[in-house]
């Protein structure tokens, strides 16, 4: 990708996920300047319209302590494109350029309160989470409401891809379930294998109940990663969702 003006494009991408306010948006300028100093770029286009981007993937090489890995900043797909493999392909070709670039390890947030993004990480492309990061993002939209910007953080290993499996049966010892619409009590164990519930549809519930949710998974979350445990998995019971934890 070489035209400036198709960086420009992808910011509409980010809008239609997201409803992204334009001072959110990542600006078509750095995109293309990434693109020809060692950052990663992707755009996902239609067949009917190549010149429309359904998808986007960016990221970055990141260093500390001497190590370097590619940091994934934004992965969006236009939502009538979603369950259609999109994002994964994305992800693959993410991958793909990190591992020519000679990088052998790739990291990036997402929302713990969104279980179809915890399926893609986990389930789909067999990432991992250890850390937890509370008020990662100061974004407007949460200012207004109130409600904490928490993230956890991804790690995926670009040298050992795993095939996509199906979501499990949670089993282990549930440390925060459901209790109605919101969540019951934060109960940590040092069980080797624990379930934290999240809310399938999150967006769908009352502002109080999603504050409620997120406050008891930071808790049930930053709890069980602060006692050595690791996510690795999204399990299912119907239409219910658990994260595994494992020691």
């Amino acid at each position: 990708m070489r035209d400036p003006w198709a960086f420009r494009r992808l910011e509409d991408v980010q809008v239609t996920a997201w409803g992204y306010v334009d001072r959110e948006v990542t600006p078509g300028t750095l995109f293309r300047v990434s693109a020809v100093t060692g950052g990663i770029v992707l755009g996902a286009y239609e067949e009917a319209d190549p010149e429309r981007p359904v998808g986007l993937a960016f990221g970055f090489p990141a260093l500390q302590d001497g190590e370097w890995w590619h940091h994934s900043h934004l992965l969006a797909v236009d939502p009538a494109c979603r369950g259609s493999g999109l994002a994964v392909a994305l992800k693959h070709a993410q991958r793909e350029r990190a591992l020519a670039q000679g990088l052998t390890r790739m990291t990036w947030t997402f929302d713990p309160l969104v279980a179809r993004n915890a399926r893609l990480n986990l389930g789909k492309l067999g990432a991992v989470t250890r850390t937890y990061l509370p008020d990662w993002y100061a974004l407007e939209e949460d200012r207004v409401s109130a409600f904490p910007a928490d993230r956890l953080m991804v790690e995926w290993d670009l040298r050992a891809p795993r095939a996509e499996r199906p979501a499990p049966a949670p089993r282990g010892v549930r440390v925060l379930e459901a209790l109605g619409d919101g969540p019951g009590a934060v109960l940590l164990s040092d069980a080797p294998e624990l379930l934290i519930e999240v809310p399938v549809r999150a967006e769908t519930l009352p502002g109080p109940v999603r504050r409620a949710w997120r406050l008891a998974l930071r808790e049930a979350l930053s709890g069980a990663l602060a006692l050595g445990y690791t996510v690795v998995d999204l399990a299912r019971e119907g239409e219910r969702a658990f994260y595994v934890l494992v020691r």
